[in-house]
């Protein structure tokens, strides 16, 4: 192999930011977990579909096309499909068609679903606070939001941008 065939060499992490990295790494991975185990344990849900029905109760009608909903939720369209039809099973959601587009449709968040959200949502913020924002000091979250919004970059969505 010649010097201008042979890959570069990786930029390894320095100390610093390893550093950073590992506690975000344990993070990411521990946190989705703790807020599963809650959810499952109160309602039989996970925080994916806790997200959605959230969603859904913060707008208008409290309804949203199925591309929204997996948009604001990172979802999959195949994955939020088979959610919907769990939700819908269980009483929490329906879907109706768009009168403007036959090959659309929309999740609308039930009474019953916004019951259970009324119900589980106290204790799902207790544990967000508990884990994370009792955790910091009024500047951490300001710069929590300001990393994890650079992170997630213009396009809401990592990889993308």
């Amino acid at each position: 192999m010649t010097d201008a065939t042979a890959p570069a060499e990786p930029r390894w992490l320095d100390e610093e930011e390893m550093a950073a990295w590992l506690p975000f790494i344990r993070v990411v991975q521990e946190l989705p977990q703790a807020i599963d185990r809650r959810l499952r344990e109160e309602a039989g849900i996970t925080h994916t579909y806790y997200a959605m029905l959230a969603n859904l109760s913060a707008v208008p009608d409290r309804a949203l096309s199925m591309g929204e909903l997996a948009r604001l939720t990172t979802t999959s369209p195949s994955r939020l499909t088979h959610a919907i039809a769990v939700l819908e099973e269980r009483g929490w959601v329906t879907k109706r068609d768009c009168p403007h587009d036959r090959r659309s449709q929309y999740a609308v968040l039930t009474d019953e679903g916004q019951a259970l959200l009324e119900r589980i949502a106290p204790g799902h913020v207790a544990q967000v606070r508990e884990l994370v924002f009792d955790r910091l000091a009024p500047h951490q979250v300001r710069a929590l939001a300001e990393i994890t919004t650079a992170l997630v970059g213009p396009t809401d969505a990592l990889g993308e941008g």
